[in-house]
């Protein structure tokens, strides 16, 4: 009983951390501009397909990899610079719009420059699992882990530590006074979808070898991250994360002692659940706005 619960946990809080990733996207994105980017999860789709590709070519595993952050961050600059920002002055709900017909766009040229079928990368360090209390643990999922974590500590270094953090932050407390201290607004919308597709990227490559990737790949992963993002308080990072790791166990335990048919359903519950119960989310603020 002990080892199919932590089998579980550790299945939850591995798929967790790719949606926490994936919720931070959103995050910096929905600070940087207040705007949902519902192409998120094809930034996870690209940086990993983008990796299998290259590896297929004989590429280094780690030069493919960085290669593919660098294609995604490109597609992430090209987004909002082609898309987004020549509708800044549009309303929130037409920007969502473009940000839904981007996915459906990106979509589409992976399906034309790949193909439809799956594809998978070799696990970074073997495939040997590690058995705790019966549970059995995957080096993969250890590296999922870990990267998680590192990008989590490098994030918080970077928002508290350069020029660049700090005028993001900045700009997500209060735009207007941002730009009245000289914040170049413009270059941080830009910085934000960059760092949002690097993040995606991050989490498509260490979570491909364990669940495989193709071009609708990005469409359930960005759905879940969205769930985490909300149920963590849009806007809130570490919330994002907590919200991330909630929803993967809650849909590992579904799938385990109910369903694997339940699964994909767990995360649109607790989006609903949210949205009834807690419209701020978990460390959301709460309040009125006066219109």
């Amino acid at each position: 009983m002990l080892a199919s619960f932590l089998q579980f946990v550790f299945s939850g809080i591995t798929v967790g951390s790719i949606y926490a990733l994936c919720g931070l996207g959103f995050s910096i994105i929905f600070n940087a501009s207040h705007v949902i980017n519902f192409a998120q999860g094809e930034f996870i789709m690209i940086g990993g397909m983008a990796t299998v590709s290259l590896v297929a070519l004989g590429v280094p595993l780690p030069v493919a990899i960085l290669l593919a952050i660098l294609a995604t961050m490109l597609v992430g600059f090209a987004l909002e610079k082609f898309a987004v920002e020549p509708a800044r002055k549009a309303s929130v709900t037409t920007l969502i719009i473009i940000t839904i017909g981007a996915s459906i766009f990106l979509r589409g040229i992976a399906q034309e420059l790949w193909d439809k079928n799956f594809h998978k990368l070799p696990p970074f360090s073997g495939d040997q699992p590690f058995l705790i209390a019966g549970a059995s643990l995957m080096p993969q999922s250890l590296w999922v882990i870990g990267v998680t974590v590192v990008v989590i500590v490098g994030l918080g270094w970077f928002f508290n530590r350069t020029l660049e953090g700090k005028a993001m932050l900045a700009t997500s407390f209060n735009t207007l006074a941002a730009q009245l201290v000289g914040v170049n607004t413009k270059k941080v919308l830009l910085m934000s979808f960059g760092l949002s597709a690097m993040l995606g990227a991050i989490g498509g490559i260490v979570i491909t070898p364990i669940t495989f990737t193709n071009y609708e790949t990005g469409i359930m992963l960005g759905l879940k991250g969205f769930s985490a993002a909300v149920l963590g308080g849009l806007g809130n990072g570490m919330g994002a994360v907590v919200g991330g790791l909630i929803v993967g166990i809650a849909e590992a335990m579904a799938a385990g002692y109910f369903s694997s048919a339940y699964k994909d359903a767990v995360a649109f519950i607790i989006i609903l659940f949210v949205l009834f119960f807690m419209p701020s989310g978990l460390f959301g603020k709460s309040g009125t706005e006066r219109v």
